[in-house]
């Protein structure tokens, strides 16, 4: 803990030396974190890539960050790691508690991601808006103990305001999750608008939709 803290009011790039050099991480020069708490068990960050302010990202086996992604401000990323001797999960043997963030891909502001399982989102994928929960474990009452699966967010996706991802559902590539939807299956079909609670196919989206064909993650 006392590194940690050291660590967090250091200049970025004394801090970015001393993450590499006292937890391991491997951070591009031109990758960046701002006044965030980033203490994954591992941490990869490629060149480009972009942590904001205020963000939270603890209790993680590995968090991963490709090249020119982004974490806007104020999300909180956290999991339940592999290497514990609680007895929580001990039935999923391979369990791990990993955060995926492909290239190009976006995360804005005030979400929350359950990393207790992966959450893997597709690169240029925008999670947009605010106040959405990603929550890959929950109680299952039929065995009467703590469960978990994969959260899967294809690339080119769009994720509107304020929805809920439960373990297991998987939003396609080149697909929108409509605002204020619950998702709680996998869904396999691209170029589809999904939204409701639960979410299911609304109508499709064009192929020609210029959002799903820039090879610039920034929407101007």
């Amino acid at each position: 803990m006392f590194l940690k803290l050291i660590a967090f009011i250091l200049p970025w790039p004394l801090r970015r030396r001393a993450m590499q050099s006292w937890f391991g991480y491997s951070i591009h020069p031109a990758a960046k974190i701002g006044l965030s708490w980033v203490y994954p068990g591992k941490l990869i960050m490629y060149e480009g890539a972009r942590i904001g302010h205020l963000n939270i990202a603890i209790h993680l086996d590995e968090m991963q960050l490709g090249a020119k992604s982004s974490i806007a401000r104020g999300n909180w990323i956290t999991g339940f790691p592999s290497n514990t001797a609680s007895k929580h999960f001990g039935h999923q043997q391979g369990r791990r508690s990993v955060f995926i963030l492909g290239e190009h891909a976006a995360i804005t502001k005030h979400h929350h991601f359950d990393c207790t399982n992966v959450i893997e989102i597709g690169r240029f994928t925008t999670i947009a808006g605010y106040q959405s929960q990603f929550l890959t474990h929950s109680i299952d009452v039929i065995e009467g103990r703590q469960d978990s699966a994969k959260i899967s967010i294809g690339e080119y996706a769009f994720v509107g305001t304020n929805v809920v991802m439960l373990g297991g559902a998987g939003l396609p590539a080149r697909s929108v999750l409509g605002a204020k939807s619950l998702l709680n299956k996998s869904y396999t079909e691209e170029w589809m608008l999904y939204g409701g609670v639960p979410a299911k196919p609304i109508q499709p989206i064009p192929t020609d939709a210029k959002y799903f064909t820039r090879d610039i993650g920034f929407v101007y």
